[in-house]
C-alpha cells in the first residue's frame, strides 16, 4: 500500500468511529433520560422484594446502570470538542453537540456536591439538564444530520443550520464555548474535592 492509501484509509476509519458514536449517542442520551424520569418508579418497586438484599441488589444495579451511562454520554461527547471534527465536511454532526456534552457534565457535577438521590432539588435539576442536553442533542441530529439526503425548500434551509459542518459560523463558537464551560465545571470539581478532603482531615486525626 502506497502512503496515501494508508492515511486514507486510517482516516476513513476514524471517520466511522466518530459517525458511529454520533448515532450511538442518540439512543444513549434516551437511555439515560429515562432512567432518571424512571426514578419514582424504581423506589417503588424496592418495596416489593421480600427480602432487602433483593430490594439492595435491585437500587445498586439501576444506580450503577443510570450513572455509568452518563458517564458515557460524556465520553463520547468528546469528539464535540474538537473543531476539526466538527467542520469536518465528511461528517454529518449535530451543530449543538457540545452544549449537549455540557448538560451533561453538569448533571455529573450536582451528583458530585449534592446528597445524591436524597436532594430532591439537586434530582429534578438533573432532570431538566438531561432534558435540555438531549433536546440539544436529538433535535439537531434528526434535522440535521438525517436530512442531508433529502431535498426541498425547507431541507434547504432547516438542514444547513444544524448540521455542524455546513453551519462552521456557528459550530466552532459554540465548540470553543462548550470546552470552556467543561474546563470552568471541571476546576470547580477539583476545587470543591480538595475542599471536602481538607474538611474531613482534621476529622480523622
Amino acid at each position: 500500500m502506497t502512503p496515501d492509501q494508508v492515511s486514507g484509509f486510517f482516516d476513513a476509519g476514524e471517520m466511522f468511529i466518530e459517525g458511529t458514536i454520533a448515532a450511538a449517542l442518540v439512543v444513549l442520551w434516551v437511555l439515560v433520560l429515562a432512567l432518571h424520569i424512571g426514578r419514582p418508579y424504581m423506589v417503588r418497586s424496592t418495596g416489593k422484594f421480600t427480602l432487602r438484599l433483593g430490594a439492595d441488589l435491585w437500587w445498586i444495579i439501576y444506580i450503577a446502570l443510570r450513572d455509568l451511562l452518563l458517564v458515557q454520554v460524556f465520553l463520547g461527547s468528546f469528539i464535540y470538542f474538537y473543531p476539526d471534527v466538527m467542520t469536518n465536511t465528511a461528517l454529518d454532526l449535530p451543530v449543538t453537540g457540545g452544549l449537549a456534552a455540557v448538560c451533561a457534565f453538569a448533571v455529573l457535577m450536582i451528583k458530585l456536591t449534592t446528597r445524591g438521590d436524597a436532594d430532591t432539588n439537586g434530582y429534578r435539576w438533573q432532570v431538566l439538564l438531561l432534558g435540555l442536553g438531549a433536546t440539544l442533542y436529538i433535535g439537531p441530529y434528526l434535522l440535521g444530520a438525517q436530512m442531508t439526503m433529502l431535498t426541498g425548500r425547507t431541507v434547504d434551509v432547516v438542514m444547513p443550520f444544524f448540521v455542524a459542518s455546513r453551519n462552521p459560523d456557528l459550530a466552532l463558537p459554540l465548540t470553543y464555548l462548550s470546552a470552556a464551560a467543561v474546563g470552568i465545571l471541571g476546576v470547580a470539581a477539583v476545587v470543591y474535592n480538595l475542599r471536602q478532603t481538607a474538611v474531613r482531615r482534621p476529622m480523622a486525626s
